[in-house]
């Protein structure tokens, strides 16, 4: 069983932390040279501000809208990064960090998994003051699906297992699978694979002849197939 915690809105949240007063209100997070926009608080993202974009465009609309800017802080990130991990290793050894803000884990399922990762979310937000979403599912694919739905649940964990997967997997279009892009989604679009569920119902060898080995490997991830594991490096 795979975990995917996610730290929310990571850059905003990290700035927010040690400022309180700044719960709830819109701020986003600028790039080097304050070029763009490059996180945003859910109160941002509400008001429409979009992601990436040249900060000068919106510049007289954050100050309008009393939106809180930011410029980049990579140390600070890096070392609230580092916190919110060493607190995943305390709970799970088997740990993959896959990005600054992202990290997989690998659980044995049980009974209780859903509460001890409730815990594990309520204890990183304590320690570290950084709000998280908890995805979990057979395979690394799964758990990135998982952990979409997650941010929209008020308990922000979630584990997408066999009773619940038809029905959510038909509401997510194949474009917000990971590692499938824009581009070859418009062809799986042309077979008329538009929703994780309809690709999950392919034959992957036969995508595997179409395209390549690791639409195969995603297809397989979506039935519940291992085939990506935890890369953990070596001492």
């Amino acid at each position: 069983m795979y975990a995917l915690v996610d730290c929310n809105n990571f850059y905003g949240s990290c700035e927010s932390a040690f400022a309180p007063h700044l719960k709830n209100k819109p701020l986003v997070v600028l790039s080097n040279n304050d070029g763009c926009i490059i996180s945003r608080s859910k109160e941002a993202k509400a008001l429409g501000i979009p992601m990436g974009a040249p900060f000068y465009e919106w510049k007289a609309f954050c100050k309008n809208h009393a939106v809180t800017i930011f410029s980049s802080n990579y140390e600070l990130y890096g070392d609230m990064s580092q916190r919110v991990m060493s607190i995943l290793k305390e709970y799970c050894s088997q740990l993959e960090i896959y990005s600054i803000d992202e990290a997989f884990l690998l659980l044995d399922d049980s009974p209780t998994l859903l509460t001890e990762l409730m815990q594990l979310r309520n204890a990183i937000f304590m320690q570290t003051g950084i709000p998280t979403s908890i995805g979990v599912g057979a395979t690394k694919t799964l758990a990135k699906l998982a952990n979409q739905i997650a941010k929209d649940r008020q308990e922000n964990v979630f584990y997408l297992d066999t009773n619940t997967q038809t029905a959510l997997l038909q509401t997510i279009p194949v474009e917000k699978i990971w590692g499938i892009g824009q581009r070859l989604a418009a062809h799986l679009q042309k077979l008329n694979l538009r929703t994780a569920y309809q690709l999950l119902c392919a034959d992957s060898k036969l995508l595997r002849l179409q395209f390549n080995v690791t639409l195969e490997k995603t297809v397989q991830e979506l039935q519940g197939i291992s085939c990506l594991q935890l890369e953990i490096p070596k001492d």
